[in-house]
């Protein structure tokens, strides 16, 4: 097991600020630094990677996850991972299942600061999860406590296992999260401390153990699997499935019931404020996006 000792970067302050990046833009941004307020942060945070812009003002746009995009010149759809078009989700077995996790209302709760329009969706699950997970990964310092929950989902790898995701594709989603941080007005310089380190953790092949959700101990932690992904330096394939080797995820059939007929969400980076995206098509836009995106798998959950 390596000491992944860059991971501190991201509870880490910049600059002389003895603060962590959650515990400095909660008191930025909503004043009180307390268990509420930091939630919601993650909660506005994490919403405006899903499904983009949605609050005002904003410093940029950001045309969220959901929509088609490009990173790199190369294509992105990342909504078949989330709408159950694929055979994506792990569930314990030997390969991937599909599962709708815009099930809890699209984008609709979202817009209100909400994770689903109920506590039992596989939406509510997801959103809900990633508010902890970054949490922790952000050094809150009220994680954990009665007013932000700790993680207690899967690891990273095995959540992933089945996608099959490549540079590009979490490349894309890692800038829509640095774009999403900017928007609120999170420095270029606190973006990409946060981003090189989860770039070390989450964006390298068959990486070897490390400690992220202290209660979980080592676990695994790549999420970038396919082929094309760049080899941990400190690689140790054999302690993943297939020895690290990910296969793509199939198409779901109509038939299985688990595809959604309708979530209020549009896979379109070109969608403007008329549209269920409040983000606009700036997946290659300079600035900001160029910081973020420069850095080749910056932010992940």
């Amino acid at each position: 097991m390596r000491s992944f000792k860059s991971l501190a970067l991201m509870g880490c302050a910049v600059a002389a600020q003895n603060m962590s990046v959650c515990d400095k833009y909660t008191t930025a941004l909503l004043m009180e630094n307390n268990a509420t307020n930091q939630y919601t942060l993650l909660t506005l945070l994490v919403n405006t990677v899903v499904i983009g812009n949605y609050t005002q003002p904003n410093k940029n746009a950001v045309p969220g996850i959901l929509a088609k995009g490009t990173y790199e010149g190369e294509d992105v759809n990342l909504l078949p991972y989330f709408d159950g078009t694929l055979k994506s989700s792990n569930r314990g077995g030997s390969s991937g299942v599909s599962i709708n996790f815009l099930d809890g209302g699209g984008a609709a709760p979202l817009m209100e600061n909400k994770p689903a329009n109920n506590e039992t969706s596989n939406q509510y699950f997801l959103l809900t999860h990633l508010y902890q997970f970054f949490g922790k990964l952000l050094a809150c310092s009220t994680y954990g406590s009665m007013g932000f929950p700790a993680y207690a989902g899967h690891d990273m790898a095995s959540a992933h296992a089945f996608m099959n995701l490549d540079p590009s594709e979490l490349g894309y989603f890692i800038q829509q999260v640095g774009l999403a941080a900017t928007s609120f007005g999170v420095t270029e310089e606190d973006v990409t401390a946060v981003a090189t380190a989860l770039n070390k953790l989450f964006g390298y092949r068959c990486s070897p153990p490390t400690t992220v959700i202290p209660e979980q101990g080592a676990t695994l932690n790549s999420i970038c699997q396919n082929d094309k992904c760049p080899l941990d330096a400190m690689a140790t394939c054999a302690a993943y499935p297939n020895n690290g080797t990910a296969m793509e995820p199939k198409p779901a059939s109509m038939s299985n019931g688990t595809m959604p007929s309708s979530t209020g969400m549009s896979p379109s980076a070109t969608s403007t404020m008329g549209g269920p995206f409040m983000g606009a098509a700036v997946s290659e836009r300079v600035g900001y996006a160029a910081v973020v995106g420069g850095l080749a798998l910056a932010l992940a959950f």
